[in-house]
C-alpha cells in the first residue's frame, strides 16, 4: 500500500479519535468509576454486582449469601423501577448467572494471559529497534536479548512491587517528555498541518478511498490502545484520581503529540513505515530513546504482571482457583504480593511466546486480540453495573452499550482472520487457565453440595453427646468447614472414630466476600449452637484481606467473641478453663469420588482427573490459612458425589 498524505492524516485521526473514545472517555472516565473500594478489573466489576444481586447458581464465585447480608454497610442499596427489573431478571435466570460468572472467568483468563502477552510484546518491539543500527544484528540477537531481559524482570519480582518500581515514575515522566519533545519537533520540521487530523472526516475519507484494505488495518490501529485494560485492572496499586489526572494531562496528550510527529515524519518518509517510530528519532539521540524505550517497556510489563499477582489472589480468595503462595512484599501496602508460581508460568509463557514467534507479527496479533476480548467483556459488565448500582438513564446506557459493543466488534472483526497467524495463542492460554477455573470450582461446588446434603442436624449431634459415649477431651477445638449453614458430615465421621469431643468445639467457617475488605467489626459472628459446649463461628474476609488464624491473638478474639453470648458465669468459667488447657485446629480432608450411575463420563473424568490433580498439587488449607501446624489435626472422608 503507497501512502498519500490522506492516508496518514485518517490514519492518524483514527489513532487520535480511538485513545480519545476508548482510553480516556470509556476507561478513564466511565469504568475506572466501577472500582471496588479501589480495586479494579474485572473481579472488581462482579464483586460489585454481587452485593446487589443474589447470585445462587452453582457456577458463581460466591454463592453462599446469608440474610444478614442485606443490612451490612456494603449490601445496602437504593432501588428504582429499571434497577428492580434487571435485578429481578439475573437472580430468576440461573442460566443468565451462570452466562455473566462463565464471562467474568472468561475475563479474568484472558487478563492473566495478558499478563504474559504484554512484556512478550512491549520488550520486543522496543528492542526491535536495534536491528536499525546495523544489518549483522538480526532477530535471533534480538530475541536472546528479550530473553535474558525476561529471566532478570521475573527473578526480580520476589524483591516486591515497590522495590522493583522505584525509579518508575522517573522513568515514565523522562519517557513522555521526550517523547512530547521529539513529536513536537517532527511537527514543525516536516508537516505542521498534520495536526488537522484531529478532525474526524479524515477516518471517513480514508475508508472511503481504502475500503476494506482500512478495514484490514484497524487491527494494526488498534495496538494504540492496548494497555487502558491494564489501567484499569492494575486499579489497585494507584489512586483512581491521580490516574484520571495524570492521564488526561500527561499520557493523553503525549501520546497524540508522539503520534502526530510520526505521521509528520512519514509525509516525507513514507518508506519507513516499518520502523517509523524509530526511524523518526533524530540521530543524535537515538541510543537515548532506545533506552529509555526498553526500560518504559519493562514498566508496562511490570504493571500487568502486578495485576496478574493480583487477579490470582482475587481469585483464590473465591475459591475459583486453586489455592497458591501469596506472599506479602509490602508492611504499607495490602496489594503489593508475589506469587511464585504464577511468576514462573508467566515467565515460561513469555519466554515461550517469543522464542516461537521470533518477534513476528503472530505476536502483535495475538495481542490485539486478548485485549479487544477484555474490552467487550468490560464493555458488558460496565453496563450492568450502570443499570443495577449507578441507575443510569436507560438512553445513556443504551448509547454507551450499542457504541462501544458495535465499535469493539468491529475491531474484533478486523482480528478475526488474524486467529491463524497468531490470534489463537490468548484463546489456547486462556482456556487452559479457564479449564483450570471451571474443574475446581465444579469440584468445590460438589464438595459443598454433599456436605449440605449430609450435614448433621442439631438434635443428632446433642443426642451423641449427651449418650454418656463420648470422652470430653480437656481444651478447645476449633473445626474448620467450608459449611456456613450446618454441621459437617465429617464432625459425625471424626466422633465415630476418635470417640470424643473437645470440652469446648467451635465450629469455625471462613468465609472470603466478593468485595475488597471487611471492617473489623464485622468479621466475627460467634453463637452457642445448643448443645453442651458447641458453639458456631463464622469469619469473614474481603478478597484483599490477608487471611490468617496464626497465633494466639486470633484465638484470644474469637473466645472473647464466644464469652461476650455466654449467659451464665458458670459457662463463661468453663471457656476460660478451657482457653487456659490449650487448643487445636482440625481440619477435614475431602476426596471426592463420582458414582458411577449418576455421573456421565465428563464428570467424572473432571472430578477423578482435573480436580484430583489439582487438589493433590495445590497449597494445603493450612498454609492457605497459616494455621499452625504444631497444632493441626487432619481428619479424612470420602464424599461419594
Amino acid at each position: 500500500m503507497n501512502l498519500t498524505e490522506e492516508d496518514l492524516l485518517g490514519v492518524l485521526s483514527l489513532i487520535i479519535w480511538c485513545l480519545t473514545l476508548f482510553a480516556l472517555v470509556k476507561y478513564v472516565f466511565i469504568v475506572l468509576n466501577g472500582d471496588d473500594h479501589g480495586e479494579g478489573g474485572t473481579f472488581a466489576l462482579y464483586s460489585n454486582l454481587c452485593r446487589h444481586i443474589n447470585l445462587q447458581s452453582k457456577l458463581n464465585l460466591q454463592n453462599t449469601r446469608l440474610e444478614s447480608d442485606v443490612i451490612m454497610p456494603y449490601c445496602m442499596t437504593r432501588g428504582s423501577p429499571l434497577r428492580s427489573k434487571t435485578k429481578n431478571f439475573l437472580e430468576r435466570s440461573s442460566a443468565a448467572q451462570s452466562l455473566l460468572t462463565f464471562v467474568v472467568l472468561l475475563g479474568t483468563c484472558m487478563v492473566i494471559g495478558d499478563g504474559a502477552l504484554t512484556p512478550a510484546t512491549c520488550v520486543l518491539s522496543s528492542l526491535q529497534g536495534i536491528q536499525s543500527r546495523s544489518s549483522k544484528i538480526t532477530q535471533d540477537h534480538v530475541v536472546f536479548m528479550a530473553v535474558v531481559l525476561f529471566i532478570l524482570l521475573f527473578a526480580f519480582q520476589r524483591c516486591g512491587t515497590s522495590k522493583v518500581s522505584f525509579s518508575f515514575s522517573p522513568i515514565m515522566v523522562l519517557w513522555y517528555a521526550t517523547n512530547v519533545s521529539i513529536g513536537i519537533y517532527n511537527i514543525f520540521t516536516y508537516h505542521p498541518s498534520i495536526l488537522k487530523a484531529i478532525s474526524p472526516h479524515y477516518i471517513f475519507n480514508f475508508f472511503l478511498k481504502n475500503g476494506t484494505t482500512a478495514w484490514h488495518l484497524l487491527g494494526a490501529v488498534f495496538l494504540c490502545i492496548t494497555g487502558a485494560e491494564a489501567l484499569f485492572a492494575d486499579l489497585g496499586h494507584f489512586n483512581k484520581r491521580a490516574i484520571q489526572l495524570a492521564f488526561s494531562f500527561v499520557v493523553y496528550p503525549s501520546m497524540v503529540l508522539t503520534y502526530a510527529g510520526e505521521a509528520a515524519y512519514l509525509v516525507k518518509h513514507s518508506d519507513q513505515i516499518s520502523n517509523a517510530y524509530y526511524s523518526s528519532i533524530p540521530e543524535c539521540v537515538y541510543w537515548p530513546m532506545f533506552v529509555l524505550s526498553t526500560l518504559a517497556a519493562l514498566v508496562a510489563s511490570q504493571s500487568m504482571i502486578s495485576a496478574t499477582f493480583s487477579i490470582v489472589k482475587q481469585s483464590t480468595a473465591l475459591d475459583c482457583f486453586p489455592r497458591v503462595q501469596i506472599i506479602h512484599t509490602s508492611s504499607k501496602h495490602e496489594g503489593q504480593i508475589y506469587c511464585p508460581e504464577i511468576n514462573y508460568i508467566l515467565m515460561i509463557l513469555c519466554v515461550g511466546l517469543v522464542v516461537g514467534f521470533k518477534g513476528g507479527v503472530e505476536l502483535a496479533n495475538a495481542y490485539g486480540a486478548v485485549v479487544i476480548w477484555v474490552m467487550i467483556i468490560t464493555t458488558c459488565l460496565t453496563t450492568l453495573v450502570m443499570l443495577v448500582i449507578w441507575e443510569t438513564n436507560i438512553i445513556l446506557v443504551t448509547g454507551f452499550f450499542l457504541f462501544y459493543i458495535v465499535t469493539e466488534i468491529l475491531f474484533l472483526s478486523s482480528l478475526v482472520n488474524k486467529i491463524p497467524q497468531g490470534g489463537w495463542v490468548p484463546f489456547a492460554i486462556s482456556a487452559f487457565f479457564l479449564t483450570v477455573m471451571l474443574s475446581w470450582r465444579y469440584g468445590r461446588n460438589n464438595k459443598s453440595t454433599y456436605e449440605a446434603e449430609k450435614k448433621m442436624s442439631l438434635g443428632e449431634l446433642s443426642q451423641i453427646l449427651s449418650s454418656g459415649t463420648i470422652y470430653r477431651t480437656p481444651g478447645v477445638c476449633f473445626f474448620c468447614t467450608d459449611l456456613v449453614n450446618g454441621i459437617p458430615p465429617i464432625i459425625r465421621q471424626y466422633i465415630k472414630h476418635t470417640k470424643s469431643v473437645h470440652e469446648i468445639m467451635v465450629i469455625l467457617t471462613v468465609r472470603t466476600l466478593t468485595i475488597k475488605n471487611i471492617p473489623p467489626e464485622e468479621r466475627l459472628n460467634a453463637g452457642k449452637l445448643g448443645s453442651d459446649g458447641v458453639y458456631r463461628c463464622l469469619v469473614q474476609y474481603g478478597y484483599k484481606d490477608s487471611m490468617s488464624v496464626e497465633g494466639d491473638d486470633f484465638v484470644d478474639l474469637i473466645m472473647g467473641k464466644i464469652r461476650e453470648q455466654s449467659e451464665t458465669v458458670i459457662e463463661k468459667q468453663r471457656l476460660d478453663s478451657a482457653a487456659e488447657k490449650g487448643f487445636v485446629f482440625v481440619i477435614g480432608r475431602t476426596i471426592l469420588k463420582p458414582n458411577l450411575q449418576k455421573n456421565k463420563w465428563l464428570a467424572r473424568f473432571t472430578i477423578n482427573y482435573l480436580y484430583r490433580f489439582l487438589q493433590k498439587n495445590c497449597r494445603s488449607e493450612v498454609s492457605a490459612l497459616k494455621i499452625p501446624q504444631g497444632k493441626t489435626l487432619q481428619v479424612g472422608m470420602v464424599y461419594e458425589i
